[in-house]
């Protein structure tokens, strides 16, 4: 039995508890204004909007520095938050959230952030690597079966359906959408 449902916060907003069990990578799906005490409520596609991220004015700083001020431009970007239990509140560590990791970024990101009155330090986020897409490893020769298809439009569509499917590279889906719309109207070629 996976316990992680039962010790989740019951809480209008993403907590540090909810990361008790390691990072999320999270995806922005809108950043809408909050509270005058937080005042940012970032919308994400796994938590949604009944537990929005709010970031400290510390992680705002870093979201501004790696992705400028307006938040609609934030949209589909994507975060790695994770608990950092040494995150203080006035004199007790309480724990909170911080970005480790954040999507269009060149390289890693230094910022120079508030630690306590007076006090500053640098705070590094990596930059997220995306996901590759998915090799094809069919083995097929799509090119000999294009040829083999004698510009018959039915099956180069039939063939462009699986190589798709097979996760063909954008060369080989372009040469055969080309030859589909070739075959569709031979005037073109």
């Amino acid at each position: 039995m996976n316990l992680t449902e039962s010790i989740a916060p019951k809480s209008d907003q993403l907590n540090a508890d909810d990361l008790m069990t390691g990072p999320r990578t999270v995806t922005i799906v809108e950043v809408r204004s909050g509270s005058a005490e937080q005042p940012v409520n970032v919308v994400t596609e796994e938590f949604g909007p009944g537990r929005p991220y709010k970031p400290s004015k510390s992680m705002r700083r870093v979201m501004v520095s790696a992705w400028g001020a307006d938040g609609s431009k934030h949209v589909g970007h994507q975060l790695t938050l994770f608990r950092n239990p040494t995150i203080r509140f006035g004199k007790d560590e309480v724990g909170g959230i911080q970005i480790s990791h954040m999507s269009h970024i060149d390289g890693p990101l230094k910022v120079s952030l508030t630690v306590t009155r007076g006090k500053r330090a640098p705070f590094t986020v990596q930059p997220l690597t995306p996901p590759r897409p998915p090799k094809d490893e069919s083995g097929r020769d799509w090119l000999k079966e294009l040829a083999e298809t004698e510009c018959d439009a039915d099956l180069i569509s039939g063939l462009g359906t699986a190589a798709r499917a097979a996760n063909a590279g954008d060369v080989i889906l372009n040469v055969i959408l080309t030859a589909y719309r070739e075959a569709k109207n031979p005037t073109l070629a």
